[in-house]
């Protein structure tokens, strides 16, 4: 009878040990995820990246901004932290009752925080509050010194005409405005409109 018991122990065993070989080699058929390189340089990556993002900026507690883009990317570790906007930014300025009272569009833009200076690229447009209308590829503003300006050649659609130039300054709200290297002025017909 001993020897029964001690065969049934030794099959038990033997089953047991079966099992556990079998869970093991189960375990190590399962796929492994994919090894992925760590991130070396975190100057090149973005810690944020949104798309499809609108938001709202307020100066003393009141909402004076409302920006909209396709892709935001955060880069803060970069050497100059920035904001990067590579397929292009809608900004929106609010008067004292939350009504759109001016707009810029362009293709392509970068903030950078520490200077708050805002660099625009690609087909920017811009409407300021008298309603005349700016063209240009390139438009810088700074938020520090409270202006904006452009290098770059810039059209300027008033009710009455347009004005042609090399180089452009302007006040934060686009009403004082110069135009450097001036190129022509072509008068526009009533009716013509904007």
């Amino acid at each position: 009878m001993k020897s029964v018991i001690k065969d049934i122990t030794k099959i038990r065993i033997t089953i047991a040990l079966g099992a556990i070989v079998m869970l093991f080699l189960c375990i190590a058929c399962v796929d492994k995820p994919p090894i992925t390189e760590a991130i070396t340089n975190r100057n090149e990556r973005p810690r944020l990246k949104v798309d499809d993002i609108t938001t709202i900026i307020s100066d003393s507690g009141i909402t004076r901004y409302r920006i909209s883009a396709k892709v935001w990317c955060v880069y803060d570790k970069a050497a100059e932290p920035y904001w990067d906007f590579p397929e292009g930014l809608h900004l929106e300025r609010f008067d004292e009752y939350y009504k759109p009272d001016a707009k810029i569009d362009c293709k392509r833009a970068r903030y950078y925080q520490n200077r708050r200076l805002w660099e625009l690229n690609d087909s920017v447009r811009a409407t300021n509050l008298q309603g005349d209308q700016f063209a240009t590829q390139q438009l810088f503003w700074s938020q520090n010194e409270e202006r904006i300006y452009s290098d770059s050649a810039i059209v300027v659609t008033q009710r009455d005409k347009k004005i042609m130039g090399e180089g452009f300054e302007s006040n934060q709200s686009m009403t004082r405005y110069t135009i450097r290297k001036t190129k022509g002025i072509i008068p526009i017909e009533s009716g013509e409109g904007l």
